[in-house]
């Protein structure tokens, strides 16, 4: 067996255990790899050193340093917040956008530009909620998305990773003393079947919502007592596998609310209003419940009575994918424009004016979506779909696509500014980076369309937002098996204050298909600065906590169902915990509480201690 610094140069595809069953009881992704494309993509620079294989050897767990911290900070600085939300100050001019041409306008709605760095053409239009065709689509508002510190003023985790870059699933600072994991409370949840596979608990990518509602929120949600009178109350909302929404009380696990039973699953992360109307936006992910026929819905829930009150189909006759509508994305929604994003399966972009009101004092909650799609393609497009959270930088927006597609688009007219090739299906969220030296994008893809061995590779990979140019990439090689692919699933953390020189991926399925790889990038130079195996690979978004004291601690769940809680500087292990069963789930963080559910059917409340 090579020795662990060796490990980039290995060929695990060949390597496929009898029995996984303990692994993975679920696709993420049903009934989609049957009509996968298949696709080569280049990678010569890696082909040989992939060649020398790692005949089925486990490398064991822990963390392997092969390079230095030369971007390391000095001390640990806060980042500057810009304090502007009003969206026609925050906008920028298409014409002053690097990347931005003018583009050819063809028959029937269908304009096009030059793609980046490939050939060939990417094409878009715009579409209305009845999918007619708006040619020359100027909406009456503006709409841009200010500081990602400026997400939401309300206390919390409201939406995948927190806000319009992905970059804050954690909320508040913990007081940390002895290091440890601790279950404080469980809620047993359920399970179904479908698809043919078993989907228990919750699934990939499976955040909770924490949410510190405002007063005149919480009183207009009819709590017991007990959480109505407490200034300190924080809630978790937590969309399921069986279409049950729990609500829970953060400190006690307690349900706060009776369970909202859909009888249809979830399986992405939904979003709390960030101007913290009680409302949840949340799609739905599966559509056979034991056996039961469940139509795709993207669906918005009124809080206080506690229901279903609005949604759209998945199965959109304007979209470029048909036979599947499924809503994996955690949705964005602009408050200062009342506007709602979410890149849908069906290969649709929805931009939403929700036209929500909320009157405390009457304890009542609307919408009234008006729906405005994009649609697009490019000359990779065949399958269509996204997976993806989009992010947004003022009023440019980001997503990446089941064919491997990172596509730019201007939030207010919807015009596709620019579109790069990543190589393969690209499902782990974007991560956006404002930086002093510009803004940036780290994404990485899997190894699912690609069918020559010496191309399976994850490439990870930072990317200039504004031009959509390459900045760096770094190769992991990882295994290629139906349904669930190695590569990255995960959405990188880009750390802050002491580690805030890096980017930490965590890679599925690297060595083989029982285990993984996190990698510790410096965000400058894309070079190694540690890498930590995992004898069970992960899915989950790997989690940085800020403690009282100003370290840096991170945490991070895998197959096996374990939680470890460990140093983001060097990787290394400072506390394990089991959770049971698989946890491809992400967790989020309120302080010193972590909520997250397994496939054991429970939702934990965990306490760092």
């Amino acid at each position: 067996m090579p020795a662990p610094a060796q490990a980039d140069a290995r060929l695990a595809a060949s390597q496929v255990p009898a029995a996984q069953s303990d692994l993975i009881e679920a696709s993420p992704h049903p009934t989609r790899s049957a009509d996968r494309s298949r696709r080569l993509f280049g990678a010569a620079a890696v082909a040989t050193a992939l060649s020398l294989g790692l005949a089925g050897c486990a490398i064991p767990d822990g963390p392997v340093t092969a390079g230095d911290r030369p971007h390391r900070p000095a001390a640990s600085a806060t980042a500057s917040v810009n304090p502007e939300t009003d969206p026609a100050k925050l906008t920028i001019p298409l014409s002053q956008v690097p990347a931005y041409r003018v583009p050819t306008v063809g028959a029937d709605g269908w304009k096009s530009s030059p793609m980046t760095d490939a050939d060939g053409d990417l094409s878009w239009r715009v579409l209305d909620g009845d999918n007619k065709v708006i040619s020359d689509y100027h909406p009456t508002d503006t709409v841009a998305f200010g500081d990602p510190a400026n997400y939401t003023t309300v206390p919390g985790v409201l939406t995948f990773r927190g806000n319009n870059a992905r970059t804050a699933p954690a909320y508040g600072t913990a007081d940390v003393t002895q290091r440890k994991l601790q279950v404080v409370w469980t809620q047993e949840t359920g399970e179904v079947r479908g698809d043919g596979s078993y989907w228990p608990g919750a699934g990939w990518t499976g955040q909770p919502l924490l949410v510190h509602w405002p007063e005149e929120s919480r009183k207009a949600m009819g709590y017991a007592p007990e959480f109505a009178g407490d200034p300190n109350f924080t809630e978790v909302i937590y969309p399921t596998f069986s279409g049950v929404i729990y609500r829970l009380d953060l400190a006690t696990g307690k349900q706060t609310r009776d369970p909202i039973d859909t009888g249809c699953g979830y399986k992405g992360t939904g979003s709390i209003d960030p101007r913290g109307y009680p409302l949840l936006y949340s799609g739905q992910g599966l559509d056979d419940m034991n056996g039961k026929n469940c139509p795709f819905q993207y669906r918005i829930f009124d809080l206080i009575q506690n229901k279903q009150v609005s949604g759209w189909d998945g199965h959109d006759d304007g979209a470029p994918r048909t036979g599947w509508g499924a809503f994996d994305s955690s949705a964005l929604v602009n408050a200062a424009s009342d506007t709602l994003f979410e890149p849908a399966e069906n290969g649709l972009v929805y931009k939403v004016k929700l036209n929500a009101k909320f009157d405390p004092s009457a304890k009542s909650v609307s919408v009234s979506p008006q729906l405005t799609k994009l649609t697009y393609q490019t000359p990779v497009s065949e399958k269509h779909g996204i997976e993806s959270s989009a992010v947004a930088y003022r009023n440019l927006m980001y997503a990446a696509d089941n064919d491997g597609n990172l596509v730019c688009w201007d939030a207010n007219t919807l015009q596709v500014i620019w579109a790069r090739e990543l190589g393969d299906d690209t499902d782990a969220s974007l991560v956006l980076d404002q930086s002093p030296d510009g803004v940036f994008l780290y994404t990485g893809n899997e190894v699912d369309a690609r069918t020559d061995p010496s191309q399976f590779i994850t490439n990870l990979r930072k990317i200039d937002a504004l031009t959509g140019k390459l900045v760096w990439q770094y190769d992991v090689p990882a295994v290629r098996e139906e349904p669930n692919n190695g590569g990255l699933l995960a959405t990188p953390l880009l750390g802050t204050g002491p580690i805030s020189d890096l980017v930490i991926f965590n890679v599925a399925k690297t060595t083989n298909h029982t285990e993984g790889d996190m990698i510790a990038l410096d965000r400058t130079t894309g070079k190694l600065v540690w890498k930590r195996h995992l004898k069970r690979y992960s899915w989950s978004s790997p989690v940085q906590i800020n403690s009282t004291d100003g370290t840096a601690y991170a945490v991070v769940t895998d197959s096996g169902g374990t939680m470890h809680l460990f140093d983001p500087s060097t990787g290394i292990d400072l506390d394990t915990l089991s959770l049971g069963k698989n946890t491809e789930a992400s967790p989020a963080v309120y302080g010193n509480m972590l909520v997250v559910a397994s496939y054991a059917k429970r939702i934990w409340g965990i306490k760092l201690t």
